[in-house]
């Protein structure tokens, strides 16, 4: 599939997921509260590459929006967050509904507050017979963490199993990435704000992403800045480890 971006032919990835990493980096650079920074991204670039995703025909957009490490952090910035959560998921989800975008969650909600829990599961099912475009926002989610909820879930589901029946597929089928909607493995994995590793995102399905790391912090992360992610994919041969 090909599809005209900023003069170029590039090939469109059907499922590309990003890290949203430099929002704090955004933040201190201009002098501003770390929340900022979060504040950017959540209320202007989400909507923006969403845009864009739908524009060029990508149908799955996967974006890490809070770690299982981020608990971690500063507990200021931690209870901003979660405010934020509160204050932008619903009129971002609203916004995101009306131009057909389906709202989708992989993680473990069960940390976050109830109302946190309950907002994001309302629009989930408030979105779910939109098609243009899956948004998945990866919530608690660490990729250690996904494999070893994958494994209890498939314990608690094979009661009678032996170790030998158990495979790539059958393992697969327990990720979070295979609950409610089946995800496609993304074929372009991008992360902004200059660091160069996964750092634990998607790792059993990031096995043949292309990857793609630019300086730019995720809230300046724009269409010019998708565009020459998708030109630099287009260029690569996969070879799926042939």
């Amino acid at each position: 599939m090909k599809k005209s971006i900023i003069s170029q032919q590039v090939a469109v990835p059907q499922h590309v997921a990003i890290i949203m990493d430099g929002n704090r980096r955004w933040a201190k650079k201009r002098g501003l509260a770390i929340i900022k920074g979060h504040r950017k991204t959540a209320e202007e670039t989400i909507e923006r590459l969403a845009d864009y995703a739908i524009q060029v025909g990508i149908k799955f957009l996967t974006l890490w929006a809070f770690s299982t490490e981020n608990w971690q952090r500063d507990q200021e910035e931690v209870d901003g967050i979660m405010d934020l959560f509160r204050e932008t998921f619903a009129t971002a989800a609203e916004r995101l509904h009306k131009k057909g975008v389906r709202v989708h969650s992989i993680g473990d909600l069960s940390h976050f507050p109830e109302d946190i829990r309950n907002g994001v599961e309302d629009w989930k099912k408030e979105t779910a017979n939109n098609h243009k475009l899956v948004v998945t926002f990866a919530l608690n989610y660490g990729g250690r963490d996904e494999i070893i909820r994958a494994i209890q879930r498939l314990i608690a589901e094979e009661k009678n199993l032996k170790s030998h029946q158990i495979g790539v597929e059958l393992l697969e089928k327990y990720l979070d990435t295979q609950q409610d909607i089946k995800l496609p493995d993304p074929e372009l994995i991008i992360r902004p704000g200059g660091e160069q590793r996964l750092s634990g995102y998607l790792p059993w399905q990031a096995v043949y992403s292309e990857l793609y790391f630019c300086p730019t912090l995720m809230p300046d992360f724009d269409e010019k800045q998708f565009a020459k992610a998708l030109a630099d994919y287009s260029s690569r041969q996969r070879r799926f480890g042939q």
